[in-house]
């Protein structure tokens, strides 16, 4: 079921992604990518699944070329192993093959060639079966965060203090999860930064300020080797990477807890919150969700429900 509902959701951002270039071919640059982010909030919006189903499909569209184009990767076996912990890849396997015989094509032998090829380099890198084992977290987020990382290098725990960094779309219960888990630990809040300084969320310029006052309060921790809470969306990997990049610089342990509701529940929660927004703006925000993946930190936690 869950090749199946990939199978229909693979190409579903071909439709804004097509052109036909210059000299007649026809391309869709970036549709698997756009693609995941659609398949997440058609399935989030319209259909109940569990958590874990809808994020397996959305990451089968996400990594569906990967078996054609495994070894034009910059680094082959890191994009193995990063779409390895998210999805089964014989799943992928299945999918790719079926895309490519599907097709009416001339070079569809060669096309099923490289499939079969992305097979045994999935078995070379013992990835076949189940997703690569790391050590631990620390060894884990210094692969995927490190240029010509060794796979099995395991690195010294000179971690001093720990960051959460929340994640979640507005009105899901990031503060209320805060308050109740984490009453000890100083909170970083972008919205509360706003309210003090009377900034609407909308002012993109002042917006830049108070993402660099928050960042100067993050240091002053970080220089102490205080654990604390950063407390905004962070609902694209863009935003969590640099914020990342930040803290483990000073040698923190970055936890990334996601925060998510059914898609109902979570409309009725922002109606009911002191700083509702609009319907329209959540929904916008929600196109653009990319939800934290393991690699991007030393740990991940999914409060889900």
């Amino acid at each position: 079921e869950l090749l199946w509902c990939a199978a229909l959701l693979h190409d579903v951002e071909k439709r804004t992604t097509t052109v036909i270039e210059s000299d007649g071919r026809i391309t869709s640059h970036g549709h698997a990518r756009k693609g995941e982010l659609s398949a997440r909030e058609i399935l989030f919006k319209e259909i109940e699944l569990a958590f874990e189903q809808r994020e397996h499909i959305a990451a089968l569209v996400r990594y569906h070329g990967l078996p054609l184009w495994i070894l034009e990767k910059t680094d082959p076996v890191k994009s193995l192993l990063e779409a390895a912990g998210r999805l089964n890849v014989q799943l992928l396997y299945l999918l790719a093959k079926a895309d490519i015989l599907g097709r009416i094509c001339a070079d569809q032998q060669e096309m099923l060639e490289r499939v079969e090829f992305f097979k045994a380099f999935c078995m070379e890198q013992n990835c076949w079966d189940s997703p690569k084992e790391f050590t631990n977290g620390h060894a884990r987020f210094y692969y995927f965060n490190t240029e010509s990382a060794a796979v099995d290098y395991v690195p010294f725990n000179d971690l001093k203090c720990e960051v959460l960094l929340m994640s979640a779309l507005p009105g899901m219960g990031k503060d209320h999860y805060i308050k109740k888990h984490y009453p000890t630990y100083p909170v970083i809040s972008l919205d509360e930064i706003r309210r003090k300084h009377k900034i609407s969320p909308t002012d993109k310029a002042a917006n830049g300020w108070v993402v660099q006052e928050a960042k100067e309060q993050a240091r002053i921790y970080l220089r102490q080797s205080q654990s604390f809470v950063w407390n905004a969306t962070n609902i694209t990997r863009q935003m969590r990477s640099q914020l990342i990049e930040l803290f483990s610089t000073y040698k923190a342990k970055v936890k990334i807890i996601y925060i998510e509701a059914p898609y109902e529940k979570w409309v009725k929660q922002n109606k009911n919150r002191d700083f509702a927004l609009p319907q329209q703006v959540i929904d916008k925000m929600l196109k653009k969700l990319e939800v934290p993946q393991l690699y991007e930190a030393h740990e991940v936690e999914y409060i889900i429900g």
